[in-house]
């Protein structure tokens, strides 16, 4: 069940879906897939080659990784930035939504090319 709508404080982009706030609570978006930074544990041959037939394989493109991250840095210093948490994942992270000034964050990475959905 979500949670009602709050204003964060970004801490730190760890990559283009992942982000740490700045109480520490590390935060995956949802509905979305960023490409992997250099690194990424998803880009090692063993880890490539057990995803490689999943519904979300991994996505080893450094370069564009370093653009997406980025595009998500300059984004969220644009206005008020709202999290909408949905649940935990495996990893102990928050899964949630978030936006900028009413624009979902996720699908404005989407729409430059900087990300796709989560299949």
């Amino acid at each position: 069940m979500p949670i009602a709508l709050a204003v964060a404080c970004i801490g730190s982009i760890h990559d283009g879906d992942t982000i740490r706030l700045c109480d520490g609570e590390r935060v995956r978006l949802v509905e979305i897939d960023a490409p992997e930074v250099a690194g990424s544990p998803r880009c090692r041959s063993a880890q490539r080659k057990r995803l490689a037939t999943s519904r979300n394989p991994s996505w080893c493109d450094y370069a564009l990784g370093t653009k997406s991250r980025n595009a998500l840095q300059t984004f969220l210093t644009t206005g008020t930035v709202k999290i909408n948490r949905r649940a935990k994942d495996r990893y102990g992270r928050t899964l949630a939504k978030l936006s900028v000034n009413g624009l979902d964050v996720g699908e404005y990475l989407i729409g430059l090319g900087l990300a796709r959905p989560w299949r």
